[in-house]
């Protein structure tokens, strides 16, 4: 089974994409923030991370760094999903290491898709 661990500090997009994950078979993990992300990082290694940029505590950008210095995170598939769709966000996501960049709103099907497509499903 496919483990995603999905970061956004907003609840509805949580509960959404838990939902439209869960029904497909994935086992989610939830985070709020940075800093749970790596929290469930000491004793998961997921196949997909979804990282949310503007969160409390930790962002997006410094969770990514730490998670890129982690060597058993090396086949973890990160996706950075926000609301920042400026051309120089989407670029310093991707330079940073980040396998995809989706702008928010976002289509869900079309979201599972570049997944499955990164992950060779």
């Amino acid at each position: 089974m496919k483990k995603i661990l999905i970061a956004d500090d907003e609840h509805k997009i949580l509960m959404s994409l838990e939902y439209s994950f869960r029904k497909i078979g994935y086992k989610v993990f939830i985070a709020r923030d940075g800093t749970e992300v790596l929290e469930f990082l000491k004793t998961l290694v997921p196949d997909v991370i979804l990282l949310d940029i503007m969160m409390p505590n930790l962002d997006g950008y410094s969770t990514l760094e730490i998670i890129k210095q982690d060597r058993k995170l090396d086949q973890t598939k990160v996706i950075f999903l926000s609301a920042k769709n400026n051309p120089k966000d989407i670029e310093k996501g991707l330079e940073m290491g980040a396998d995809a960049y989706v702008t928010k709103p976002y289509s869900i099907k079309k979201l599972i898709s570049q997944i499955e497509e990164l992950l060779n499903v």
